[in-house]
């Protein structure tokens, strides 16, 4: 049975995100020349995202000094801290690139430990990869279907105004500005080819850190779920322990005590890298999913009102899921006071059960990602991004009045 290969397999499956992004999980095994090249494809990433991001922020400035419809300037927002989010991600990550490669190391160490394999072990590990990996393909259907909605939708309206007006009106994907006519016919093209790679940028530059978050959590709660079934098993006997019996119990107690501790550790080490990031991606999620949901009502387009749809689902699922894997992580840790519990505690001496009680006692303090300390990663700070967002969806859709042609 091969038991080594499923971490290993579950990062090839976000390596091209990766390489396409100029990210990397590994840099302390990239040669000089490989580090360049990785550095060189972010930069051309970054030139693109921002380049975009700079015309799009001119174009909202210019919106509101030149009086333009309040549902116009709507448009552009959401784009606007989606942008600066996808600047966030990446940079915090290669911030504390050596610091992920460690975590992946640490965790492949734990993933190839030796250990006795059992039947139920392994299909436990199995079922958390599958899940895992079936996420990653949804979110990849999910983000290609936002690629395809703001690609296609420019050529579906203006397809549609030339049947009306039997004029053609060139039409592009985002709102924003250039330091020529982007609607002229020698530059459109390469003004719709500058928005299609920098929302391809976008895109990755979320996926790419939400994608290794996700796998380095499914691997604690896999390491976290093997601790448990090890603790829950450390006693064999159904009767009192003989004096050798305890030794033995000793030695296995300290490899599980030592074992829990590394997992405290690399859960430490994830929060670190991604706590700052999360900060920013909270804070901003609830004016996304407020702004895309009033420009899902407001547009006339139905091609764009289509776009901003699939945009606003895909904003949930990615608020979703980072809460999702974060409690998944919280519910694991604590569960090895359960485990604990359900052991044959009863079965040894009071010295070597106080030493239990320990280990329950400290499972009962959660491993968790936190929003730089703000607020924990989990579903109920799921819930709590929505409240805010509906409010927030609420009073501008109150203040909001249509304007009268």
């Amino acid at each position: 049975m091969d038991t080594t290969s499923q971490f290993n397999k579950s990062l090839q499956k976000i390596q091209f995100v990766f390489t396409l992004s100029g990210l990397t999980f590994q840099s302390k095994k990239l040669s000089k020349k490989e580090m360049l090249k990785t550095r060189c494809m972010y930069l051309i990433d970054f030139l693109f995202l921002n380049s975009g991001l700079l015309g799009a922020v001119y174009w909202f400035v210019d919106g509101m000094l030149t009086g333009k419809k309040f549902e116009e300037l709507t448009f552009a927002a959401p784009c606007i801290t989606f942008s600066l989010l996808c600047d966030l991600k990446p940079a915090y990550l290669i911030h504390y690139e050596d610091l992920v490669c460690d975590l992946i190391e640490h965790l492949r160490k734990l993933e190839n430990k030796s250990t006795k394999w059992t039947k139920e072990k392994a299909e436990m590990r199995k079922s958390e990869a599958n899940f895992l990996h079936k996420i990653l393909k949804g979110s990849n259907v999910v983000n290609t279907l936002l690629l395809l909605t703001f690609s296609v939708s420019p050529f579906i309206s203006m397809t549609l105004n030339y049947i009306q007006t039997k004029e053609v009106e060139f039409i592009l994907p985002l709102l924003i500005k250039y330091p020529f006519d982007s609607f002229n016919i020698k530059f459109w093209p390469l003004a719709y080819v500058h928005q299609f790679w920098a929302v391809v940028v976008v895109i990755i530059h979320i996926i790419g850190p939400d994608y290794l978050l996700y796998v380095c959590c499914t691997y604690l709660r896999i390491q976290f779920r093997l601790l448990q079934y090890d603790i829950k098993n450390v006693i064999v006997s159904n009767k009192m322990l003989t004096e050798s019996e305890e030794v033995l119990f000793e030695e296995k107690f300290v490899e599980l005590v030592k074992w829990h501790q590394e997992l405290i550790r690399l859960a430490s080490l994830l929060e670190l890298i991604y706590t700052k990031s999360t900060l920013f991606n909270f804070v901003s999620s609830s004016l996304l999913i407020c702004l895309t949901g009033f420009n899902v009502i407001a547009v006339k387009n139905l091609a764009f009102a289509v776009s901003f749809f699939v945009f606003l689902a895909t904003n949930l699922l990615q608020i979703y899921l980072l809460c999702y894997f974060g409690d998944l992580v919280m519910k694991s840790s604590m569960e090895i006071g359960d485990a604990v519990y359900d052991s044959k505690w009863y079965y040894i001496n009071a010295k070597a059960g106080k030493n239990l009680q320990i280990v329950q006692a400290r499972a009962h303090k959660p491993c968790k990602l936190t929003a730089f300390g703000f607020s924990d990663v989990n579903l109920r700070a799921f819930m709590s991004i929505l409240s805010s967002a509906w409010s927030y969806f609420a009073l501008l859709k109150t203040l909001y009045t249509p304007t009268k042609n």
